[in-house]
């Protein structure tokens, strides 16, 4: 084996500290470099079920079990009086069938403080402010003092979220090919009990006029939810509103959510978070790696975020370690192409969830059993299963089953 590498790592959201406990478990040096200090908030709170595949492989998964987060068991879907719900443990891909809906700012604290106990440094409160490669990835980095000083380490692994720091310095961000949207969030005291919710279960809620506009409920334990509405943002310009008085009027205008969150307590403030689609020029490079949203983050509507950044920095740290133990890796073939298979599958679904096609596939009359656990498959996180055909062939498979529905409710219409 070569001399053990050091791997710094920008950001300690769940793709940095899964990336960092997986080459710690094999014997590398980790540094986390995080501007923010924990616990800090943050969207992306419900997981789906093959980020616990991954958190057990890293490692992490026992102080999770331990946290009392809610579990989560599928997905539910709601427009006017239609209604559809999947269960993963009706699943077609075999793997965890629960998860879990997560507070994020206890639940990235409990991964960093975890990777922490294991031997990882994470340095909070400091900033990457440039970058140049030689023999490695050598690190300007600025302290909340205002101090500057430089760091060497063999590779860097960017997790830094929305902050895309390497795509920014590096000039590797590219549009989007997604309309901009803007989310509109908080967490709320629900007293959601006495109304029929499962709180087992995410809760999608399309707006009755407009199928661009939809909600999330994500319910926690002890009577918390997070709720949010995704906008365009050209709608939200249009509104000439404040973000708290066009969520609250736009929930008023859809009445199963206006009666679901009737007697809930808004006791957090509004967050708003604009243009958040992304994509990049590459991936990786000769000493460094794109992980999670730093590289491309599609839409929260079917919670792939973390999904792909936690599947992203199981990747990059067994590509690494390969790496680092001699082997020549062709990362274009073995990280870029492998990661797009699950990102390619869930934009195919985010694309046709705001072109209503995909709505109209959720909300037929009569699903086929087993395409609908192919479906529910890629919902519940296992977009990279290619035994799959939902997944192996995405687009071609989705638009035949979404011909079909819609030749199918044609027909019911013309009876």
């Amino acid at each position: 084996m070569n001399a053990k590498k050091l791997v710094a790592i920008i950001g300690a959201g769940p793709a940095g500290t899964v990336a960092a406990a997986l080459l710690k478990k094999n014997n590398h040096d980790v540094i986390i470099f995080e501007k923010q200090h924990f616990p800090r908030f943050s969207i992306g709170e419900s997981l789906l079920c093959s980020c616990i595949d991954d958190l057990e492989q890293a490692g992490l998964l026992s102080v999770i079990e331990q946290a009392n987060f809610q579990i989560k068991k599928g997905a539910a879907f709601q427009k006017n009086n239609h209604y559809a719900e999947f269960n993963f443990s009706e699943n077609f891909t075999k793997g965890k069938d629960t998860t879990y809906q997560v507070e994020r700012a206890k639940f990235d604290k409990l991964l960093a403080d975890e990777v922490v106990r294991q031997g990882v440094e994470i340095r909070f409160g400091e900033q990457v402010e440039k970058i140049s490669f030689g023999q490695g990835a050598d690190l300007t980095l600025r302290k909340e003092n205002g101090q500057y000083y430089q760091f060497h380490a063999d590779f860097i692994l960017d997790a830094s979220g929305y902050g895309r720091v390497l795509p920014r310095l590096l000039n590797l961000e590219l549009p989007s090919t997604l309309a901009t949207r803007r989310a509109i969030f908080t967490h709320i005291d629900d007293h959601f009990s006495d109304k029929p919710l499962v709180r087992e279960k995410i809760l999608i809620t399309t707006h009755p006029s407009n199928p661009e506009i939809w909600f999330w409920t994500i319910p926690f334990s002890a009577g918390r939810s997070s709720v949010g509405v995704v906008v365009p943002e050209s709608l939200f310009n249009e509104s000439n509103l404040a973000t708290d008085a066009l969520l609250q009027k736009l929930i008023k205008e859809t009445p199963s959510l206006n009666n679901l969150l009737r007697d809930s307590h808004w006791d957090t403030p509004i967050n708003t978070l604009v243009g958040y689609s992304a994509n990049v020029k590459t991936l990786h490079g000769e000493y460094f790696a794109l992980l999670g949203n730093a590289a491309e983050f599609l839409d929260p509507v079917f919670s792939s975020g973390v999904t792909i950044a936690i599947r992203s920095a199981s990747l990059a740290a067994e590509l690494l370690h390969r790496q680092f133990n001699g082997e020549t890796l062709d990362w274009e073939e073995n990280y870029s192409k492998k990661l797009n298979i699950g990102i390619n599958c869930f934009r195919t679904y985010v694309e046709n969830w705001y072109n209503q096609r995909f709505q109209n596939v959720i909300y037929h009359h009569s699903p086929d059993p087993k395409i609908k656990a192919m479906i529910c498959s890629i919902l519940a996180g296992y977009a990279w299963d290619i035994n799959n055909p939902f997944v192996n062939e995405s687009e071609y498979r989705f638009n035949w089953l979404a011909d079909i529905c819609q030749a199918s409710q044609q027909d019911i219409n013309n009876e």
